[in-house]
């Protein structure tokens, strides 16, 4: 496992795995489900780290290699973790990933849960999630 942001950008395979730093810790058996993706995984914390820097350094390492899939994985219920799922719009905004397969899981009970994307665009929309709650 490397740290995201001291990783030399040209460090990268097909798959990228980028997690929460506390998943080991905290879900052991969903790292090891992620080992069994890949090998490839990098960790990064967003208590320490500002997004915009892990969007930025994403950025410069898609643009370096063929990645092929890229995988975000957090604890479930985290503040600070559930902004690891918001880089993808970020990168959307700056660079064409058509030609990546993007995936997002969030570890609960240890298990890995895969996430829709379309989930993760809803949980920035407060007011959206009200009106459907409301009726």
């Amino acid at each position: 496992m490397k740290e995201l942001l001291s990783t030399n950008c040209f460090d990268t395979e097909e798959t990228m795995v980028i997690m929460g730093t506390c998943l080991k810790r905290m879900a052991p058996n969903s790292f090891k489900q992620l080992q069994e993706i890949s090998n490839n995984i990098y960790e990064v914390c967003l208590e320490e780290t500002h997004l915009n820097m892990v969007v930025t350094k994403i950025i410069g390492m898609l643009a370096r290699k063929n990645v092929k899939r890229l995988i975000f994985a957090t604890v479930d219920k985290s503040p600070h973790c559930v902004q690891l799922h918001y880089v993808v719009k970020e990168l959307e905004n700056a660079i064409d990933l058509k030609d990546i397969e993007i995936i997002n899981y969030v570890a609960k009970d240890d298990k890995l849960n895969e996430i829709p994307l379309e989930i993760i665009g809803l949980s920035k929309n407060l007011s959206k999630l009200k009106d459907m709650y409301n009726k």
